[in-house]
C-alpha cells in the first residue's frame, strides 16, 4: 500500500514511521512544557553581575567561592584556613533569616586554631543555586534528610571524609543534629546553637504485649486554635512562616527591607530588654503567650508589622557594634535578590504533623547522638524554651555525650554575632578537648 504525501509516494512502513516520529516529537514538547510548568523558578544566577559577597565587610582571611555538583546544587561557601592542605574541617550551618555571612566573626578564630572552616549558604538561601524558588516547589529537597545529604555532599566535594565538628544555629541546628545522628563517622562532634534537638520521633513500642499507644503530639495547628481564643488573639510564628504570603510580607515590608532586618534582629537580641526567657510548664496557649510576638504573634499581623514597633532609635543604630549598618545591608541585599520563599520551605516540611517528614525521621526512632556535643545559646534567647521540654529531652535522652550547656551573658538569639568572643572560646576549647584527629 502506498500513500501520496506532498506529491511524493510513501509506503505504509514509512508513513507509520513518520507518524511515530511526529507523535514522539509532540510528546517530547508536551513533556518539556510540563517540566517547565513544574519547575518554573529554578534559581540560577550570573554571579559576574553581582557585587562581591559581603559588600566589603568580611574579615581578612575569609574567601567566597562556589562548589558545583553538590546534591543538585551549586553551593556558595565562605571558607577560612584553606591555605594549608590537610587541615581537619569544621562545618558551620546558619539559621533563618541568616546566611553563611552570619559566621564571619567565628571563622577566623577557628582557622587560627588549625581548622579548614566551611560555611555554606544553605539550600534556599543566598548565592547557593539550583533550588526551586516557587512556593509550589517540590518540598522534598528541603526535608531535613536531604539537607543532611547537602552537608555530606559539600564535605566530600571539598576533599574531606569527615569533619571534626559540625555547628548548627537556629534552622541549621536540626540539620547539624541529624547529620551527627545519622553519620557519626563523618560528623565527629556537634555544637547545637539556640534550637534544642529533641531526637527522632518515636514509634509505638511493645504494643503487641499490651503497651498503650503514645499520645499524639499537640500540633502547631492545634496550638493556633487555642492561641486564637486568647485576648488579644495570638498565632504561632511557624504557622505564619508556612503561608503563601509570608515571603512577600517581609520582602515588601512597608518600612523597607533594611529597616525590617534592623528591627527583627534587634527585637530578638539581648539589646531588647523585654527578652527574659525561662522554661515553660507546657505547650499550652496560656504558657506560650508569655513569649514575645516574634514567636507568638498577634493574630492579625504579619512579621513586618510585628517587628515595626521595635525599630531601635538612631543613636542605638549608630553605636551598635555587633551589627553595623553595612552588615545589615548584606542581609537586605541578598534577601532582596532571592526573597524568602526558599528559606521558608524548611518551616513547611519540618512541622511535627508533616506525615512525610515524620515517616522519614521515624526510620531513626530510638537512635541517639553519641558523638561529643554541646549546646550554646544566649541567656536572652527565647529559642531555647519555645518548645517546652525540648532542653530536657536533648540533655537527657537525645544526646548521650553532651559535655556542655552554655547560656551566654549579653546574647539573645544571634549568639555568634552578639558575643563572638565567648562563642569562639567555647568552640575552640571543645575542639581541643573532644575533636578526633
Amino acid at each position: 500500500m502506498v500513500a501520496n504525501v506532498n506529491g511524493e509516494t510513501m509506503n505504509s512502513f514509512s508513513r507509520r514511521a513518520l507518524l511515530a516520529t511526529t507523535a514522539a516529537a509532540g510528546l517530547a514538547r508536551l513533556a518539556a512544557a510540563r517540566n517547565a510548568l513544574a519547575h518554573p523558578d529554578i534559581v540560577q544566577t550570573d554571579f559576574s553581575m553581582l557585587p562581591a559577597y559581603g559588600n566589603g565587610t568580611i574579615p581578612a582571611g575569609i574567601r567566597s567561592r562556589h562548589i558545583a555538583n553538590v546534591n543538585g546544587l551549586t553551593v556558595h561557601i565562605l571558607e577560612a584556613g584553606y591555605e594549608t592542605p590537610g587541615r581537619p574541617a569544621v562545618l558551620l550551618l546558619h539559621g533563618f533569616p541568616e546566611l553563611a555571612y552570619s559566621w564571619r566573626k567565628v571563622m577566623p578564630s577557628l582557622a587560627a586554631a588549625g581548622y579548614h572552616v566551611i560555611a555554606p549558604d544553605q539550600r534556599g538561601y543566598g548565592r547557593t543555586t539550583g533550588w526551586d524558588d516557587s512556593y509550589d516547589a517540590d518540598q522534598d529537597p528541603f526535608r531535613v534528610l536531604n539537607m543532611t545529604r547537602d552537608a555530606i555532599g559539600l564535605v566530600y566535594a571539598l576533599g574531606h571524609r569527615s569533619v571534626a565538628m559540625v555547628v548548627g544555629h537556629d534552622a541549621g541546628a536540626p540539620v547539624a543534629s541529624w547529620s551527627a545522628l545519622i553519620r557519626p563517622d563523618i560528623f565527629r562532634s556537634l555544637t547545637i546553637m539556640s534550637s534544642p534537638f529533641e531526637g527522632p520521633p518515636s514509634l509505638p513500642f511493645d504494643t503487641a504485649n499490651g503497651a498503650s499507644l503514645p499520645h499524639s503530639a499537640f500540633t502547631d495547628d492545634q496550638l493556633d486554635t487555642e492561641l486564637a481564643k486568647l485576648n488579644p488573639q495570638r498565632k504561632y510564628y511557624q504557622n505564619y512562616q508556612r503561608t503563601r504570603g509570608a515571603s512577600d510580607d517581609m520582602l515588601h515590608a512597608p518600612q523597607g527591607l533594611h529597616a525590617f532586618f534592623r528591627a527583627y534582629y534587634f527585637y530578638k537580641s539581648a539589646d531588647y530588654k523585654g527578652n527574659n526567657p525561662h522554661p515553660l510548664k507546657a505547650r499550652t496557649a496560656e504558657e506560650m503567650a508569655q513569649i514575645p510576638t516574634y514567636y507568638v504573634m498577634e493574630k492579625d499581623k504579619g512579621m513586618a508589622a510585628t517587628v515595626a514597633p521595635f525599630m531601635p532609635p538612631a543613636d542605638y543604630i549608630a553605636n551598635c557594634k555587633w551589627l553595623t549598618e553595612p552588615e545589615v545591608d548584606v542581609y537586605a541585599t541578598e534577601y532582596g535578590r532571592t526573597g524568602f520563599t526558599g528559606a521558608l520551605q524548611g518551616y513547611r516540611v519540618r512541622r511535627g504533623s508533616d506525615s512525610r517528614s515524620v515517616a522519614e525521621m521515624q526510620t531513626f526512632s530510638g537512635r541517639t547522638i553519641d558523638v561529643p556535643s554541646q549546646f550554646i545559646a544566649g541567656k536572652s534567647d527565647w529559642g531555647v524554651y519555645q518548645t517546652p521540654g525540648a532542653v530536657d529531652k536533648m540533655r537527657n535522652t537525645a544526646c548521650t555525650h553532651m559535655v556542655g550547656f552554655h547560656l551566654l551573658d549579653g546574647a539573645g538569639h544571634w549568639v555568634q554575632q552578639e558575643q563572638p568572643e565567648q562563642v569562639n572560646a567555647l568552640l575552640v576549647q571543645f575542639l581541643r578537648d573532644y575533636a578526633k584527629p
